[in-house]
């Protein structure tokens, strides 16, 4: 039996100016998805789905379940959406928090409940360390760094490199200052540098001895 899922609409959403023009577009959006306007869920749907997705994919690492996320991050706009307060924050800020809580949920609650018998997979030795050099390894070790860092720094560079966001409007996001911002940019940097930089390493090491092996056959 398929489940519902909400469909990813493709482009990014229309971003509008700032100020008390865009304060009130928001309140006037929010009222309309309050009174169950179509035309008001619709429009919401499509500024802020995008982006929920991109930011669920990123944190949970498996689009599968960023689409369930997606799905019960709306259902909760639109029973919460008269706590909306666009003072505080623009409704697509509003709406993004609500999925990135719903992602750290399903993150805390595997951390406690998952328990694993099995033994960590072992490289295939036929794979020459020539071939693990390549550029499609290399992505896939560079998107294995992003996943292996924390939550935090993770959805600060999902934000601010992935989907173009300020350090303003990240902060925002993630309700912290600029400043602890960009610690987490800094320091989700130096992790990933450090964590190429030795795996380019250790790649290397096993080339020059896959090399060195031949020549003493």
């Amino acid at each position: 039996m398929s489940r519902p899922v909400l469909k990813v609409i493709e482009g990014s959403p229309r971003r509008t100016g700032g100020g008390v023009e865009t304060r009130a577009a928001d309140a006037a959006l929010a009222a309309g998805v309050a009174r169950g306007d179509a035309a008001a869920i619709r429009a919401l749907t499509q500024r802020c789905l995008p982006r929920v997705h991109a930011v669920a994919t990123r944190l949970l690492g498996d689009r599968s379940e960023a689409e369930d996320v997606a799905q019960e991050t709306f259902l909760k706009v639109w029973r919460k959406i008269g706590l909306y307060d666009p003072e505080r924050a623009r409704l697509e800020t509003w709406v993004t928090r609500i999925a990135m809580n719903a992602c750290y949920d399903r993150l805390r609650k595997k951390r406690e409940g998952q328990i694993s018998d099995d033994a960590p997979e072992q490289a295939d030795d036929a794979v020459s360390a020539e071939a693990r050099l390549t550029g499609e390894d290399a992505l896939t070790r560079v998107r294995a760094a992003v996943a292996a860092l924390p939550e935090r720094q993770k959805l600060a560079l999902e934000l601010c490199h992935f989907q173009d966001r300020t350090n303003i409007e990240a902060a925002q996001i993630m309700d912290v200052s600029v400043e602890a911002m960009e610690s987490l940019l800094a320091r989700a940097r130096r992790s990933l540098k450090k964590t190429l930089a030795r795996d380019r390493d250790e790649l290397i090491k096993d080339a020059a001895g896959l090399h060195g092996s031949g020549r003493e056959l």
